[in-house]
């Protein structure tokens, strides 16, 4: 069990919170980190922004003894991906894209590459398309991160039969 259970409103700032820590920290050009820290670092910051944001906040909700999966915590997916893409906008925008887990440098922010020319520059249209991506990637991954982390911690096949007097939970 985790520690310090909390209400719905705090779970998700924490998660957004973690969120936006992996997307600062995936401006770091992997050029940065030596020998092996190459490729493990930049997968961390990958697996902080993706993976532990909507497992954390679904971990540390509160909830009833019977509620498993109510209309709250299937919309906290969604809702945390919209909040997590808002912020990702926000820093693209102001700081730079994401860089290549794999390789590559940080070209700088990408209003400012919009505006300029030369080989740096970024169209619109790509910039959409990375934040499609972006946003379709946060979606599948928070929507079904929350609702299997909901099913696990509270009992995935628990059901009661028969429906008379003599009742057994399995």
């Amino acid at each position: 069990m985790l520690f310090n259970k909390v209400s719905y409103r705090r779970g998700l700032i924490e998660g957004i919170i973690l969120f936006t820590l992996g997307r600062l920290c995936a401006l770091i050009s992997p050029l940065v980190f030596p020998d092996w820290t190459y490729v493990a670092a930049p997968m961390f910051f990958m697996f902080l922004e993706y993976v532990v944001p909507p497992i954390w906040a679904a971990r540390r909700m509160t909830s009833t003894r019977r509620e498993r999966l109510s209309k709250r915590f299937v919309f906290l997916g969604p809702l945390m991906a919209a909040w997590c893409l808002g912020i990702d906008l926000v820093i693209s925008l102001g700081l730079g894209l994401a860089v290549n887990p794999f390789g590559g440098i940080q070209q700088g922010p990408a209003l400012l590459r919009m505006l300029q020319g030369g080989p740096n520059h970024l169209t619109p249209g790509a910039f959409a398309l990375a934040e499609v991506k972006t946003a379709l990637t946060l979606l599948a991954f928070y929507t079904i991160a929350v609702i299997c982390t909901r099913l696990a911690g509270g009992g995935f096949l628990r059901f009661t039969m028969p429906a008379g007097g003599n009742r057994v939970t399995l």
